[in-house]
């Protein structure tokens, strides 16, 4: 029988709303991570969960490395005669509270609603340990064989993953031969089936400042004389992207842009119309970039896009006197197309910042690069699996499609394992406001989830023998 939401009720709900009141901030926003203790809290509490699961053969292990955040790994020894590995990921890591919550809702007081569980982190990514090991009680239960699966869950994600790959080496000969990565960090365009992800964009992150003076000046007395830092700011960002179109100018940034992927963004143009873009808060009569659903999808997952993230330098409007300001910074986050060096796009973009620079001012660029990835081509044994199981958990066919976003560990494990077989899924679907106010995990979907990676841990284990 699969998993019921009763049975996830009974198994997982109250140790994942004690997760849920716990500030595990990840690195990047908790510099003192150590001393608070939050993201040992909710390793422990997770591990003590993990402990008291019924999986055969198995073991559980908190890793640490010197001045890196934990690990959780729990290693489920084989029932068949496999020795290939099947890593399951997820992280327990969170992101800040990001301003007030909707009335009656907090970050880490949760709150459930029907259905669906109201705090931070619960979707992004605390479901994660529980979907995969309640989907390996589940095989152990039905006498199901299964492969060698190890369950990692690692702690620094939401700070771009820094202590993964370190934690990878370390646990090369724990983690074996691996051949599959199922990676519940993903996201869902509907509730209605399994999503997955099949591309993300890249990141190149740039902070650049152009200097004009050392210190402010009356306009009525520099202006027409000294350049405006602003204007050069705006001159150097034409450079970058063509202001009427949106397009990005450098060839770095671009990438090819796969036939399935356009295929893709078809069918789901074709089936959801304007509904992929229904939920954005536009407007009224704001007019939308791209000629129709299927070029917005392009744009959105794999088509370079520059946003102007933050600056600073300038005054607000109520304390802005008429003065020529000494300097100008913007904060200029380029998502890139998925299949593109991240490092040498983010070469190319400052170079261009700081060559030729207009009047000679002075501009420096502070900037950060991270590779985007797409799926490798699905072996024709996980593309079944994967229909079988959205249909066994959803009674709908699997839905493949690329994100916006960037999500560093599937770059690093693509590099890792080239030729490995990726399934990037999740449960971050409409109104689950991962990284905003009132995250949301939709508490159905997260049963779904887990049926659905249960059939593929079988479907895998079924594949090897049969080879």
């Amino acid at each position: 029988m699969p998993l019921s939401l009763h049975d996830f009720e009974r198994d997982a709900l109250s140790t994942l709303t004690t997760y849920a009141t716990l500030e595990c901030l990840s690195p990047a926003f908790d510099d003192q991570w150590v001393t608070n203790g939050h993201i040992d809290a909710a390793l422990n509490l997770l591990a003590q969960w993990a402990r008291e699961r019924s999986l055969g053969d198995f073991r559980v292990d908190v890793v640490r490395l010197e001045g890196r955040t934990p690990v959780l790994l729990v290693t489920v020894e084989a029932t068949n005669d496999d020795e290939a590995t099947v890593v399951l990921y997820g992280h327990l890591d969170k992101q800040p509270p990001l301003g007030d919550w909707s009335e009656g809702l907090a970050p880490y007081a949760p709150i459930r609603r029907g259905n669906r569980l109201f705090a931070r982190g619960v979707a992004d990514d605390g479901y994660a340990t529980f979907s995969a090991l309640l989907a390996l009680e589940q095989l152990v239960a039905e006498g199901t064989p299964h492969s060698r699966c190890v369950v990692l869950i690692e702690a620094s994600e939401e700070s771009g993953s820094p202590d993964l790959d370190a934690y990878l080496d370390h646990l090369t000969d724990q983690l074996g031969r691996v051949e599959l990565m199922i990676c519940l960090d993903s996201g869902a365009l509907t509730y209605d089936r399994l999503w997955v992800t099949t591309s993300l964009r890249g990141l190149a992150s740039v902070e650049v400042t152009v200097e004009v003076l050392t210190r402010g000046q009356h306009s009525g007395t520099a202006s027409g004389i000294v350049p405006s830092s602003f204007r050069i700011l705006r001159q150097l960002i034409d450079r970058l992207e063509d202001a009427r179109t949106g397009t990005i100018l450098l060839d770095e940034l671009h990438g090819p842009i796969p036939d399935g992927a356009r295929r893709a963004a078809a069918d789901v143009a074709k089936e959801f119309g304007d509904g992929v873009t229904e939920g954005l808060p536009i407007v009224p009569g704001l007019s939308l970039m791209g000629d129709d659903v299927a070029e917005r999808i392009l744009n959105q997952t794999w088509r370079p896009m520059l946003s102007v993230v933050g600056m600073s330098g300038i005054p607000a409007p109520e304390v802005a006197g008429n003065v020529l300001r000494p300097s100008t910074t913007a904060s200029l986050s380029f998502r890139l197309a998925p299949n593109v060096d991240a490092q040498r796009a983010l070469d190319a973009v400052e170079r261009v910042l700081t060559t030729d620079v207009p009047h000679g001012a002075r501009v420096t660029v502070h900037g950060h690069a991270a590779d985007g990835w797409f799926t490798p081509p699905l072996a024709p044994w996980l593309a079944s699996a994967l229909d079988d199981a959205s249909q066994s958990a959803f009674a709908r066919a699997a839905g493949y499609t690329g994100e916006g976003g960037t999500i560093p560990f599937l770059a690093s494990l693509g590099k890792r394992y080239p030729g490995v077989q990726f399934v990037a899924t999740g449960v971050l679907g409409p109104d689950s406001n991962a990284h905003g106010i009132d995250e949301m995990l939709d508490l159905p979907t997260t049963v779904a989830v887990t049926n659905a990676v249960t059939c593929v841990l079988a479907a895998f284990a079924i594949r090897k023998d049969a080879s």
